[in-house]
């Protein structure tokens, strides 16, 4: 079998895929349902409901805040308590929206059954169609990075989509969420991958999966054998494979330049598997995104496992059902060890980039103590977007903002690869993202003062 991977950087970090084989199981209600109104890259949503409304599950709770924005539908069913703030996972408080759980009633619109609806069978879903099905549902990347779906769907009249590549990669040493979702829903992913390639009007799809999931590979593979359009990907084990830019490279042998670059301005377009999933929701059974598949998981975890959310459960409950934390020092991140959050609190919810709550124990649980650069370039070779790591983080220790925009700053995608491979131990990743919020705050700042500058300069013209 030949295995594909991408060219630049990576590292191989020990895998523990301890959930691998253990089948998905839906996670009980909660009791009281938190719904952060920033689940997703852009303008936050709006609450549509106040205090005291009833509502079911698949209700709209908050409409889009703007056009990079989705909207959030109930997972529960029950009475609106309040709109108020909570700690998510970033540390922060953010506007929420919280619902006292009473029964289980969902909006009548939902298509509850197990049959598979195909494309072939449904001549009416125009690409627009399928659009707007997945705008209104509120679908999001499932992969952690959020980005609303249906603006991917819609590149730019510069860049022309040529493919869609399905990231069945999941190359975070303990996350399994979206191998189970491979394994017990293929033929949902399969459809969702069609209904992707329809939207974007393309005849060519890929999914790629590293081979450390060699059943998904059999299974995917089989299901395709006799639609010469798809075609499953072996890749070879190297993490961040599970990078848009990476796969694209991996997949298709073409790199992506730097931002403001994307992915289909070399022809693809790149979706995680469980996005895939969400699509053939919310197209064919016209379910909105509130439930994902979620891996709790950690060394000294008693029974971890995999599970069906419903979005706005709190951690707690899910670590809970997996035996609690362990006795010690304990992390837990929202994500996997590699680009996870951690948290500092066990009540903060799942949302709907959730995929992984990972739990550190032990001597794990601790950073080592940072020491002094060896000039070893280890963070040179292993950073997957030809960056210099040690240079970016000491241009923003220093706040050298001009220095560090010119170094490309902007390309780092937070991998962390350069902070897991550093022998000194320092907090590489934590540095160069400050200085890259800053930068982006600049140049964000630059486009506005230069968009008001034109607005002004137009209205003179006008006006003479």
């Amino acid at each position: 079998m030949k295995l594909h991977t991408f060219r630049i950087g990576g590292v191989h970090p020990d895998a523990h895929k301890l959930t691998a084989e253990v089948a998905t199981k839906v996670a009980e209600l909660p009791k009281k349902a938190i719904f952060p109104l920033s689940q997703h890259i852009g303008a936050p949503a709006k609450p549509v409901v106040k205090r005291g409304d009833k509502v079911k599950v698949g209700t709209l709770i908050a409409e889009s805040g703007g056009f990079v924005s989705a909207p959030i539908y109930s997972s529960v069913s029950g009475t609106v308590a309040k709109i108020d703030e909570s700690i998510d996972a970033t540390g922060y408080r953010k506007p929420v929206i919280i619902i006292d759980v009473e029964g289980d009633e969902w909006e009548e619109s939902i298509d509850r059954s197990d049959k598979l609806e195909t494309l072939d069978k449904h001549p009416e879903l125009t690409p627009e169609e399928i659009i707007n099905r997945v705008k209104v549902a509120g679908v999001t990347g499932m992969g952690g990075a959020g980005f609303p779906t249906f603006i991917k769907l819609m590149p730019p009249p510069t860049a022309k989509a040529e493919c869609v590549i399905i990231n069945g990669v999941e190359c975070e040493p303990y996350i399994t969420s979206d191998y189970r979702l491979m394994m017990e829903h293929a033929d949902e992913i399969i459809q969702g991958l069609y209904l992707l390639m329809k939207a974007v009007k393309v005849d060519k799809g890929y999914i790629g999966i590293e081979d450390n999931k060699p059943k998904a590979i059999e299974l995917l593979t089989e299901k395709t054998a006799n639609d010469p359009r798809i075609e499953v990907v072996p890749l070879a084990k190297k993490y961040p494979q599970g990078g848009e830019k990476q796969l694209v490279d991996a997949v298709t042998r073409r790199q992506v330049p730097a931002p403001p670059a994307i992915p289909v301005n070399v022809g693809a377009i790149v979706q995680n598997v469980g996005t895939a999933y969400a699509v053939y929701q919310a197209v064919m059974k016209h379910k909105p995104l509130f439930e994902r598949y979620t891996t709790v998981t950690g060394l000294e975890i008693k029974n971890p496992g995999n599970f069906l959310v419903r979005m706005g459960t709190p951690f707690s409950q899910l670590i809970d059902a997996c035996g609690g934390l362990p006795e010690g020092d304990n992390k837990v991140l929202a994500g996997g060890p590699m680009m996870g959050k951690s948290v500092v609190s066990l009540d903060v919810p799942v949302c709907k980039g959730t995929n992984s709550i990972t739990v550190l124990s032990g001597t794990d649980a601790h950073r080592k103590k940072a020491q002094n650069c060896i000039r070893c370039a280890k963070c040179v070779s292993a950073c997957p977007m030809g960056l210099e790591p040690y240079l970016l983080a000491t241009l923003s220790v220093n706040q050298d903002w001009e220095r560090l925009e010119a170094n490309d700053v902007t390309s780092c995608i937070s991998c962390g690869c350069c902070q897991f491979t550093c022998p000194a131990h320092r907090p590489l990743l934590d540095n160069i993202s400050f200085g890259k919020g800053h930068v982006m705050g600049i140049i964000k700042g630059r486009a506005a003062k230069a968009k008001a500058a034109k607005a002004e300069a137009d209205k003179a013209k006008a006006k003479a």
